[in-house]
């Protein structure tokens, strides 16, 4: 049997960690040598969203590892301690999280990442209204720019299609205007439509 039918089997074709049953994928608990069921979950669009820091944390809905944390899958209790721990600030996190034991060894893989020394703030890219921009949205610029390096003068209310988010800087975005590829600092962008 393949790993994800694998995994299907386990979770009774549900979510791991919350229970939802759309959108379900593979989740490679990291750090990992080897692709097996042990580390290995099936989680949900939200819970993966969350995980990888791509959307806010929504406490409420972290509540599932209320029941999830008890789960036999080794991956399931690693990813419910370093999200508890995330979420240790709220006291019903913190309870779950003096309740939850994981072995030596259980432990040493959860603290691999690093993730329960993160607090739970996302940094996400966002327009200077605080709206949260995604890759391939429409932005118009709130300020004229001029390119750097090009005789270029992007106007103020320029409409940018598809636009690419800079991988690891928050307050830069790329798109094109006129045909040139440039950056744009994502103070100076309202999300189209908002």
């Amino acid at each position: 049997m393949k790993l994800p039918e694998l995994l299907l089997n386990r979770s009774e074709n549900k979510c791991e960690l919350c229970g939802a049953t759309d959108t379900l994928q593979v989740y490679e608990v990291p750090p990992q040598d080897q692709t097996n069921a042990d580390n290995c979950i099936m989680v949900c669009n939200t819970c993966l969203a969350q995980i990888d820091k791509k959307a806010e944390l929504n406490q409420e809905h972290w509540k599932c590892l209320n029941e999830s944390m008890w789960s036999e899958a080794t991956g399931v209790q690693v990813v419910a301690w370093r999200m508890l721990n995330r979420l240790k600030a709220e006291s019903w996190a913190a309870d779950l999280l003096d309740m939850l034991y994981l072995d030596d060894n259980k432990l040493a893989w959860a603290k691999a990442t690093g993730d329960q020394d993160n607090d739970s703030s996302v940094d996400l890219h966002k327009d200077a209204n605080g709206t949260i921009l995604l890759q391939g949205d429409s932005i118009v610029l709130t300020k004229s720019l001029d390119v750097k390096g090009s005789t270029l003068n992007a106007k103020m209310g320029t409409v940018v299609k598809n636009i690419r988010l800079v991988e690891g800087n928050t307050e830069q975005i790329e798109g094109k205007i006129e045909g040139q590829t440039i950056v744009i600092l994502t103070k100076y962008v309202r999300k189209q439509g908002s």
